[in-house]
């Protein structure tokens, strides 16, 4: 395919040289006689290399590229790759020039052979360039995809020690990212969240089995140690640097808006908005899920909780995207299956 090449210069003579020389080199030239003509250009069509004259009436070449990085920047295009003519050998000029991002110089009048290596290298650079990110980000989501699949798997195995909530993690996670979304969260806080969703309760691998699975109502002495796993999942997870806000969900889902919850009675704003969110999740899925001393929830007492508990235990907001979402599933799907 042939690298387009546009030449921007009001000399005709230097025009007509560049796209001769670099026509007969194998790349597809285009010639404009003003910068006003190239920020038109542009709009509709796409330009491997811009060779741009400093010098010319009405835009120079430094007003024209800021102009042209202005409108790349507002309509979210990649940058033109930019060489400079110029008739000067000036210090001041190519210090402008390359602020600006320009790639490079070539003096006026060129050599034919210096032209075409310039902007050949120029190009292989870019395509390297290009080549190498594109790697990169198939390496990040290759490590990405590796991270979920042990974070997942990590969180199958915290479900495994509660007899009666398979599949709890993973669904506090999903109703967490749902939640975040309906609040406005970006994509990436959205993800986050959904990972903090998945290791809340990370903390009760350090819990004893006989008490997660007591079919009966624990002991105080018993209660105590499930209160333990807050703390204990923060302490697994704040070690874990590359993702430092992990800690959050597993150390305060437990707080409750008015203070009464745990490890810190927390209360208000002072909980962490990621935990208050992981908190509504949590207790949704706690009341649609099967337990050994009763079957899940009936839709309505569910709704009339998070009615009840919107300011006390729950924050308001995210109790009532909770209600807009119960509100919605008409057939109440949305439980342990």
């Amino acid at each position: 395919m042939e690298e387009r090449v546009v030449v921007v210069d009001d000399d005709a003579i230097i025009l007509r040289s560049a796209s001769t020389v670099l026509a007969d080199a194998g790349f597809k030239v285009t010639c404009l006689k003003s910068g006003r003509l190239l920020l038109d250009y542009v709009t509709k069509n796409s330009i491997d290399m811009l060779l741009l004259d400093i010098k010319m009436p009405d835009l120079d070449g430094f007003e024209t590229l800021q102009l042209l990085r202005k409108w790349e920047n507002e309509n979210d295009r990649k940058e033109i790759p930019v060489i400079f003519f110029t008739a000067n050998d000036d210090c001041a000029s190519e210090t402008k020039g390359l602020s600006l991002g320009a790639m490079d110089f070539i003096r006026k009048p060129f050599a034919a052979e210096v032209l075409i290596l310039r902007v050949r290298h120029l190009l292989d650079l870019i395509r390297l360039q290009r080549d190498l990110h594109a790697e990169v980000e198939r390496k990040t989501k290759e490590i990405e995809g590796l991270s979920l699949h042990v974070v997942h798997t990590l969180a199958d195995a915290i479900d495994a020690k509660d007899a009666y909530t398979k599949g709890h993690s993973g669904r506090v996670a999903e109703y967490a990212r749902e939640i975040a979304k309906r609040a406005g969260y970006s994509y990436d806080r959205q993800e986050e969240i959904y990972m903090m969703g998945l290791l809340h309760d990370v903390g009760k691998i350090g819990v004893p089995d006989a008490v997660i699975n007591k079919p009966g109502k624990l002991t105080d002495e018993e209660f105590e140690k499930i209160k333990t796993h807050p703390g204990r999942g923060a302490q697994i997870l704040q070690n874990i640097e590359e993702m430092p806000k992990l800690a959050i969900g597993a150390r305060w889902h437990h707080e409750r808006f008015d203070g009464r919850g745990y490890p810190d009675g927390l209360s208000g704003y002072d909980i962490p908005e990621e935990a208050r969110i992981i908190a509504v999740a949590d207790a949704y899925d706690a009341m649609t899920s099967n337990r050994s001393y009763r079957g899940l929830i009936p839709q309505d007492v569910v709704k009339g909780e998070f009615e009840k508990g919107s300011g006390t235990q729950f924050d308001p907001q995210f109790a009532a995207i909770m209600l807009e979402i119960i509100k919605e599933d008409v057939d109440y799907k949305l439980h342990e299956q």
